[in-house]
């Protein structure tokens, strides 16, 4: 059963004026809390197979936060989901799917909205909204590659304050 993990970055500083919002940095608790993510997923047997982020800034620095979880030369920073839509997103997630499970790292609302679009019904536990370093991990009885809005099921949802 191959599975999506939809990331929302960690905490990030707010921006110094004149600062491009792409270029925005973690703040402390933001690295913490991706450092908790990742250790997390690791104790868990929690692997996606390849990491596909925004390349913004705090996207890059929630993926190194997360640790050693997969291999560098298996995650792709990609210009298309910073401003991506969710419809959008969900084609790359399309594209980069392969083999295993894959994580996309990515910016709110799209997060949020594609990952309650994917799982329908059972999105009660989205309702409280998406906070920064949230993630939902959804499975599907097909491949990626054909992954459909409405046709996953979510299997966690974590969030700094703890697995929903």
């Amino acid at each position: 059963m191959p599975r999506l993990y939809l990331l929302r970055h960690a905490k990030a500083r707010w921006a110094e004026p004149g600062q491009r919002d792409f270029d925005r940095s973690l703040d402390a608790s933001g690295v913490a809390d991706a450092g908790r993510l990742g250790t997390y997923l690791r104790e868990n047997g929690r692997r996606p197979a390849r990491i596909a982020a925004s390349s913004s800034q705090r996207t890059r620095e929630t993926v190194a936060a997360l640790g050693d979880l997969i291999p560098a030369e298996d995650v792709a920073f990609l210009d298309s989901l910073y401003e991506a839509t969710a419809v959008q997103a969900l084609d790359i997630a399309h594209g980069q799917a392969g083999d295993g499970d894959l994580m996309i790292v990515g910016h709110n609302p799209v997060m949020e909205d594609l990952a309650t679009a994917l799982v329908g019904s059972d999105a009660a536990s989205l309702k409280a909204g998406f906070p920064t370093c949230g993630l939902a991990v959804i499975a599907f009885d097909g491949a990626l590659s054909a992954a459909e809005p409405g046709a996953g099921t979510l299997e966690l949802f974590w969030t700094p304050a703890g697995v929903k």
